[in-house]
């Protein structure tokens, strides 16, 4: 009898901790390929942004991106870039671009989206990329 009201008890305090959590804390949202294009199309104010390393970069990349490496340069970037850009994020598979997204969203950008799946989908679905060979700036 002791060990059933035990078992009320954490269950009743562990259903009160699930219930009192925030369902909507994301602060970006991640997009299909299709959708990723459509709503890139749609806004205005909008910078495409590739978060994987200059080599992956300057191989394949989805037209008008820039280039902004996840691996150090993000705080810089977050301090230059206007907070009222929609950001649109990208990198291989899409762990670099939701770490990234997850960072921007905490640091000011309201609209923040990132592609899921990364370029693999994008090309996957028949979305173009470029191949053109771009050179590192000194």
């Amino acid at each position: 009898m002791k060990f059933f009201r035990v078992a009320i008890t954490f269950l009743l305090l562990f259903s009160c901790q699930i219930s009192g959590q925030v369902t909507d804390s994301v602060k970006f949202k991640s997009l299909s390929p299709y959708y990723f294009h459509l709503n890139y199309l749609k806004e205005e104010h909008v910078l495409m942004v590739d978060v994987r390393e200059f080599f992956e970069y300057r191989g394949r990349r989805i037209k008008d991106a820039i280039n902004i490496p996840s691996t150090g340069n993000l705080e810089f970037s977050a301090d230059t870039i206007d907070k009222n850009v929609t950001l649109f994020l990208y990198c291989t598979t899409d762990y670099r671009s939701i770490r990234a997204a997850r960072f921007f969203a905490g640091h000011g950008f309201s609209k923040v989206y990132s592609l899921e799946g990364g370029i693999v989908a994008w090309r996957k679905e028949g979305f173009p990329v470029e191949k053109k060979r771009v050179k590192r700036k000194k």
